[in-house]
């Protein structure tokens, strides 16, 4: 048995409180990336650097526009006008078609889905962009809420805003019944901080293994396809 396998033995254990919502992030999670956040932070920023790169690829997953905030040394206008570039240049990608589901992604939201579960998919992107993203893949009616930044007041990933309205939305029993599954240590994060039951990391984006654990992952998935099978094994 692997370490992940007796991670996930463990877990099947230790909570047996049934998932009622499965709040998910999108790019890197459910959505494959390939390089276009980045592409779209290059084309944002003409004077984007190696560390400017750097930056990004630490916060992912955070609010576009707070991690534009520290880019430009906390001048909003510049700020804005640069989250507003990134969000076109993004667009333009989704609309050239090439925003694609993550293997096995499409088939995990219909198990949730089949399995009785509420989904949410959430994301640091603007509403907009999301929504674009969301009717390019088809997956308007997979889904049962849609949460950005700008939904929950403006605060994004690593507050737990999107992950509690979200349950409050889906009226779930309890937060202890709301699993969160992303690829970045932001999106762990705003599981913990939201009290989430099961809190997951997946490794098909932007951070390995040892940064979701240390954030705080509670389990660690090759992909968000072995998710359904999860909840199943923690609910015995």
């Amino acid at each position: 048995m692997t370490d992940h396998e007796a991670h996930l033995a463990l877990g099947a254990l230790a909570n047996p409180v049934r998932t009622e919502l499965v709040v998910l992030d999108m790019a890197g999670t459910t959505v494959a990336d390939d390089g276009l956040v980045e592409r779209a932070f290059r084309a944002a920023l003409p004077d984007f650097t190696e560390a400017d790169l750097a930056h990004v690829r630490d916060t992912m997953g955070e609010s576009k526009i707070t991690v534009f905030r520290h880019l430009t040394g906390g001048r909003e206008e510049r700020a804005q006008k640069a989250n507003a570039a990134f969000e076109a240049a993004y667009a333009g990608l989704v609309d050239e078609g090439r925003c694609a589901p993550l293997p096995g992604a499409e088939e995990a939201l219909r198990r949730l889905r089949e399995d009785g579960r509420a989904i949410a998919l959430t994301t640091g992107f603007a509403r907009d962009t999301q929504d674009r993203i969301i009717t390019a893949l088809g997956w308007r009616r997979l889904v049962d809420l849609t949460l950005c930044p700008a939904d929950v007041g403006g605060r994004g990933r690593p507050h737990p805003d999107m992950v509690l309205a979200a349950a409050l939305r889906a009226q779930v029993s309890s937060v202890a019944a709301v699993a969160v599954a992303g690829d970045t240590a932001s999106d762990v994060r705003t599981g913990r901080n939201a009290g989430a039951g099961t809190v997951v990391g997946v490794l098909t984006g932007a951070h390995d293994a040892a940064t979701l654990e240390a954030a705080g992952a509670t389990h660690v998935l090759g992909s968000v396809a072995a998710l359904p099978d999860l909840l199943t094994a923690r609910e015995g």
